[in-house]
């Protein structure tokens, strides 16, 4: 059998274009979504010759990776993308529980539980790459988007934790890709269309997509993808929580896109 990868994830936007280069690159593909679109981006997958197999699953809950895992049929898996995430705009106090919690059972828990299940193995045989799709939000208090942002800096910080205590290691790479504002369904889907930030010009995802790609194979520790986002990263380690939190008010509070 041939290079294996799992994308999670991969029915739009970065995770599209990731299994792509994943592709691209020889990988047979095991492909998940919450969403049966998956399965037309499998089809779309194949044009490049690989293997590729479709699961619709709810990585939110411990159910949807075991389905996800189960899908894999023992093979070894040699890349994982780890990109699956959901976003939720508008005041924390307005949101429903589900709806928050959702948000921290995807980009968290379901996260990590499938990157303890990856891991393991990769760690055991000292081989394996891994990419994990953070967010240069992690470094800044998110107004208007308070649980997503905290979601992404834990991510952020856990990447960082995890690859030291997998250190010894040397074969098995954990690369953190934090990209700013990308065009994808992300801004439709946690309901930030009317904010300055969803109606603005975004970065595009396959270029987001080929820079974590690049760092992944490289086994870089991570890579913030577009310069204006390497400054905003670097601002936001020297500039105060009160001053970053009114900033991303600006960008997120409902409402604010429709401003001149």
């Amino acid at each position: 059998m041939g290079k294996f990868a799992i994308v999670t994830g991969a029915s739009t936007g970065i995770g599209f274009e990731l299994a792509h280069l994943a592709a691209q690159d020889g990988y047979d593909l095991l492909v998940v979504a919450d969403e049966p679109l998956i399965d037309a981006s499998a089809s779309d997958f194949r044009r490049h010759g690989v293997e590729v197999q479709s699961v619709e699953a709810d990585l939110s809950t411990l159910q949807g990776v075991d389905r996800l895992l189960a899908a894999a049929n023992g093979r070894q898996v040699d890349l994982l993308c780890a990109n699956a995430g959901r976003g939720l705009g508008h005041g924390f106090l307005d949101q429903e529980v589900a709806d928050w919690r959702r948000v921290i059972d995807t980009n968290i828990t379901g996260t990590l539980y499938l990157l303890q299940k990856v891991l393991k193995p990769m760690v055991a045989r000292d081989e394996g790459k891994v990419l994990i799709t953070g967010s240069i939000a992690g470094f800044i208090p998110g107004s208007f988007q308070a649980v997503y942002n905290g979601t992404k800096a834990f991510i952020d910080s856990f990447a960082d934790a995890i690859r030291n205590e997998i250190k010894d290691a040397g074969g098995v790479t954990v690369t953190t890709l934090m990209p700013g504002p990308t065009e994808t369904e992300f801004f439709d889907r946690a309901e930030m269309l009317d904010t300055s930030v969803g109606t603005q010009e975004k970065d595009d995802a396959l270029k987001v997509a080929q820079d974590g790609w690049n760092a992944l194979m490289a086994g870089k520790a991570h890579i913030v993808s577009g310069w204006k986002n390497k400054l905003q990263v670097a601002a936001a380690h020297v500039t105060p929580a009160a001053v970053l939190a009114e900033r991303h008010r600006k960008m997120a509070e409902p409402g604010s896109g429709e401003e001149s």
